[in-house]
C-alpha cells in the first residue's frame, strides 16, 4: 500500500510541476509534509536542501530522497519512477507537437500564458523556504527570526544578483559561515 501511495504521489508531483524542480517543491511539500505526512517541515527544508546540492533535478532527487525513507530502496526506485513517468510520456507528446506544429501563434501563446503561473510556483516556494529558515517551525514572530539564516540569505542572494558568482561556491561558503557560526554561538 505504501508503495501505491508513494507512486501515485510522485505521479501527481512529475504531472502538475509544469516549470521544473523549482515549481515542483511546493507540490512536493503538499504532498510530503502536509497531505501524508511523511517528514516535516524541518526535514522537507533538509530536503529541499540537500535536492538542490546533489546532481539532478529537484523532483528526482526529492522522490529518491523520499522513498528510501519511507519504504527504502523500493519505495525510491518506484518514488522515483512514478514522478519520471508522466513527464516521460508528457515530453514525448509535446515534442512531437511542437515540432509538428512550432510555426502556429496558437501554440506560441499558449506557451507565453503558462509563463506567469511558473513564475508564481518558483516564487511560493521560495517565500516558504525562507520563511523556514528565517523562523521556523514557530510561526512568523520576529523575535523567532533565525538573523543568522536571515542574513546569509539576504547575502547570498545579494552576491548572485550584483557579482553573478558562481551559485556552488556561494552555496558552500554559506553552509561554511553557518556552521562556524552555529559552532561559535
Amino acid at each position: 500500500m505504501i508503495y501505491l501511495q508513494l507512486f501515485w504521489s510522485f505521479v501527481q508531483i512529475g504531472l502538475f510541476s509544469i516549470g521544473g524542480g523549482y515549481a515542483a517543491i511546493p507540490l512536493i511539500q503538499a504532498q510530503v509534509v502536509d497531505h501524508h505526512t511523511w517528514l516535516t517541515m524541518s526535514e522537507f527544508t533538509d530536503l529541499v536542501t540537500i535536492a538542490e546540492m546533489t546532481p539532478g533535478p529537484i523532483a528526482v532527487n526529492s522522490a529518491t530522497f523520499v522513498g528510501i525513507q519511507i519504504a527504502g530502496l523500493p519505495g525510491a526506485v518506484i518514488a522515483t519512477l512514478g514522478c519520471i513517468l508522466p513527464s516521460l510520456i508528457i515530453v514525448s507528446v509535446l515534442a512531437y507537437i511542437y515540432f509538428r506544429y512550432k510555426k502556429l501563434t496558437v501554440l506560441q501563446s499558449i506557451l507565453a500564458s503558462l509563463r506567469p503561473a511558473v513564475v508564481a510556483l518558483i516564487a511560493s516556494a521560495g517565500l516558504s523556504i525562507l520563511a523556514q529558515v528565517s523562523f521556523g517551525e514557530a510561526g512568523m514572530a520576529l523575535r523567532e527570526l533565525n538573523w543568522i539564516g536571515f542574513g546569509l540569505f539576504a547575502c547570498a542572494f545579494f552576491v548572485l544578483r550584483k557579482w553573478k558568482l558562481n551559485p556552488i561556491m556561494v552555496m558552500s561558503a554559506c553552509g561554511i559561515i553557518n556552521l562556524v557560526l552555529g559552532l561559535a554561538l
